[in-house]
């Protein structure tokens, strides 16, 4: 038999009903000839109410303790899974993160993957057993408790897939698939029926929330075909694998954005060598991402460096900044909350030269400023002001014409 994992998000698991319907869901899987692995998330807003909790008994909570905390939600989830499962008639056992062998760093709140070891998933279902497995968790080389970040039950289905060489791993979600826009912002947002990898970690990169980054990175490394799906219909959702396998790649595959970040710039930096590095050495150390860095032309030995990064970040990246600025001699820093980042994404645009004069073109004419520019083969992404996104949004959407059907 071959191996099917499936991840079902917190909406699909929010309440009794939709955890007996995925009950139902895994077992109409299994009764198709496949061994099932599912992975799920916590219920509903179980993990934005235990921080809630943390918050209240403790101003800034032990982060060692906060990840014991969070993931209690898993636990819950995937207990109650199993309960129904075997009242349909069918065995199966469930495992949190660190019992399946996902194997962390030492990092809280945002640990990464190092390996799965799954000796008790394959005992399991050389049992016949359904294994579900706790996402969003694992246990660290010091043996603490960690949590990978938002949407790491995403990375902990597809590093289970990779480990058991999955035929495939099925993202269940409130979405029916991967749009060419966010629908809520953009109404003519078209499903896609498929997308690269490398596209689609562009666009889970530039803020779209269907996948989580690092795991469609950990797919594209292992070779993981990932099928998104909703968990409401049957219908067939959107497929992320590798640009061979598709039939036809269009210019442009979709537009994203993010409007969790924020901006920091840092005035009158001594431009010499090593400069940069101090700086982004120092936040780099606090674990802290940047995205986009701008180095403005140097002016009398002087210049100024913007860099985005998550809002969220900022208290922690502000004192980190100000002793680098000291002993740089700098003049000092700023910040800005209110921006947003547009991306363009398209594997296409590789070999099709003015696609970002045209999106230039589109935000002039909606009168949307530019603050800062970033591009790769095959993304253009722009920082705005956040009051500007959606006009942004429809205005590039428009242009490339990404509401209309693909050509058959």
């Amino acid at each position: 038999m071959g191996v099917v994992v499936q991840k079902y998000g917190g909406t699909s698991v929010a309440d009794p009903e939709k955890i007996r319907a995925v009950a139902e869901r895994v077992v109409s899987t299994r009764k198709a000839g496949s061994d099932v692995v599912v992975v799920v998330s916590a219920m509903g807003a179980t993990t934005d109410d235990l921080l809630d909790l943390a918050h209240q008994v403790a101003a800034q909570p032990s982060p060692r303790e906060m990840d014991m905390l969070l993931t209690a939600g898993e636990r819950i989830s995937i207990a109650l899974l199993c309960m129904a499962l075997i009242d349909l008639g069918y065995e199966a056992v469930s495992f949190t993160g660190s019992q399946a062998g996902i194997v962390t760093d030492t990092i809280h709140g945002k640990a990464r993957i190092l390996e799965v070891k799954g000796s008790r998933i394959r005992a399991a279902l050389a049992e016949g057993k359904i294994v579900a497995v706790a996402g969003f968790q694992g246990v660290s080389t010091s043996s603490d408790i960690t949590t990978l970040g938002r949407g790491g039950s995403d990375t902990s289905a597809v590093a289970v897939a990779a480990s058991l060489e999955a035929d495939v791993c099925e993202i269940y979600t409130d979405v029916d698939g991967v749009y060419t826009a966010d629908p809520r912002s953009v109404p003519s947002a078209r499903k896609l029926d498929a997308i690269t990898y490398e596209e689609m970690l562009e666009l889970s990169a530039s803020g779209a929330k269907v996948l989580q980054v690092r795991s469609v990175e950990y797919a594209r490394n292992h070779g993981v075909p990932i099928h998104v799906r909703s968990s409401f219909t049957q219908a067939p959702g959107t497929w992320v694998v590798e640009e061979a396998e598709l039939m036809e790649q269009a210019i442009i595959s979709g537009v994203a954005h993010d409007a969790s970040e924020a901006k920091m710039t840092i005035k009158a930096v001594p431009d010499h060598p090593g400069v940069a590095a101090r700086i982004f050495t120092a936040l780099a150390g606090e674990a802290i991402n940047v995205d986009m860095i701008v180095q403005n032309v140097s002016s009398h030995g002087h210049t100024d460096v913007s860099f985005t990064l998550p809002r969220g970040d900022l208290p922690t990246a502000q004192p980190v900044i100000e002793s680098p600025c000291a002993e740089l001699g700098a003049e000092g820093f700023d910040t800005e909350h209110d921006i947003a980042k547009v991306s363009l994404v398209g594997a296409g645009m590789k070999t099709h030269p003015g696609v970002a004069a045209q999106m230039f073109t589109a935000l002039a004419r909606a009168g949307v400023n530019i603050e800062m520019i970033s591009t790769s083969t095959i993304r253009v992404s722009c920082v705005i002001k956040e009051t500007d996104l959606d006009r942004a949004l429809v205005a590039v959407h428009d242009s490339f014409r990404l509401g209309e059907a693909a050509p058959s």
